[in-house]
């Protein structure tokens, strides 16, 4: 009787103290803005090779200096797709992130070419605009190949064929607006900190960005293949700058979405700013269009009032996924929205930016200047 006693005290006091644990854990982790940090490649995917760098060795490196930076953060919780030199499918990777109900998703690679091509950009997901895109996508979707049973996986999918990465390409719609703003401000921190060659923000379909459900960016830190940088990447210098700088990027995201409403609107992709400048001179009201300037966008939701936005009247707000998105004046007619954008610069929105409604529905600005004009 003793021993039964003893024991159901002992599996009590085992009960109580490991379900201790995870309530304190849950309580620790409960409400903090979560990174998923993901090492291209690794184990028997090496990825590019260029000069004799390991692609996976470096973008491990570079990951791991970036979680250690941010966690000093105490609002931050870091999680890694891999911390070591194995091999993660690319399946895997999405999951863990969803799993995590992350709300970033940062992979980081390294590039290659036949030519002298260096310099640094940062991929969202998206239609791929020329062929480079879709060739640079389909290398690093090629490792779906080293998965087992990857057609069940990905439904059929073929990295070689254009019209499956197209079909991929409606799931993060959602987030466009977030991962281009998280993918500008970490081509400017490359470019205007590091003085790396900017290769801008572009978007191609990679199946490792369609796997999340989250602002997910995939940045190609540089060439390997390009002898001068391949040994800048591979040095430790190279590694912590370029660690620094993704680093700070994703703080100053974070600060963004965390309220403070001021010079970041979330870029839109440019609409095709040549037609546009063409057809100003002709255009005066459209009919069923209105025309805003979106000047803001924040996870809180702001009165719209103009104490809240530097002295600006006329300001609406709307919901989209997570953020609301504040919008300076409204108008059919293009000249006087051409007027009040450079009004919101002035006050300090230099990001803002043109957009246009037909019935309620956002719709592109060029779609919206096709529209006869009276």
């Amino acid at each position: 009787m003793k021993t039964n006693c003893l024991l159901l005290f002992v599996s009590f006091i085992l009960v109580l103290t490991f379900s201790s644990f995870k309530p304190i854990e849950d309580r620790d982790d409960r409400g903090k803005f979560v990174v998923v940090l993901d090492a291209g490649h690794g184990g028997h995917d090496p990825g590019n090779m260029g000069n004799g760098f390991k692609e996976k060795d470096i973008a491990l490196k570079i990951v791991l200096e970036v979680g250690k930076m941010i966690e000093k953060n105490p609002d931050i919780k870091v999680v890694y797709t891999r911390k070591s030199d194995v091999f993660v499918d690319l399946f895997v990777r999405g999951q863990i992130a969803n799993k995590a109900d992350a709300d970033l998703f940062v992979s980081v690679h390294c590039n290659a070419h036949h030519s002298a091509a260096h310099g640094t950009e940062t991929f969202v997901l998206g239609t791929h605009r020329n062929q480079t895109n879709f060739e640079v996508a389909k290398k690093e979707n090629s490792v779906i190949f080293l998965e087992s049973d990857y057609e069940q996986k990905y439904g059929g999918f073929d990295p070689n064929s254009p019209e499956s990465v197209m079909s991929i390409l409606l799931s993060q719609e959602e987030y466009l607006d977030q991962s281009i703003q998280l993918a500008s401000l970490i081509q400017k921190k490359f470019t205007n900190r590091l003085k790396r060659k900017d290769r801008g923000v572009k978007q191609a379909g990679f199946i490792v960005l369609h796997q999340t459900v989250m602002p997910s960016v995939l940045i190609e830190t540089g060439f390997l293949t390009y002898k001068e940088e391949g040994g800048y990447l591979n040095s430790s210098k190279g590694q912590r700058e370029m660690s620094t700088a993704v680093a700070d990027a994703i703080l100053e995201y974070k600060h963004i979405i965390d309220g403070n409403v001021g010079e970041y609107a979330f870029l839109e992709d440019t609409v095709h700013e040549e037609e546009t400048q063409t057809q100003v001179a002709a255009a005066d009201i459209h009919n069923d269009i209105t025309f805003k300037i979106q000047i803001a966008a924040s996870s809180k939701a702001l009165d719209p009032k103009p104490y809240n936005f530097k002295g600006l009247d006329d300001i609406s707000r709307i919901k989209e996924g997570s953020l609301y998105k504040y919008f300076y004046s409204s108008t059919s007619d293009y000249n006087q929205i051409k007027q009040k954008e450079e009004v919101a610069k002035q006050k300090g929105y230099k990001s803002s930016f043109i957009v246009a409604f037909k019935d309620g529905k956002k719709i592109s600005l060029a779609e919206a200047l096709k529209t006869t004009a009276n």
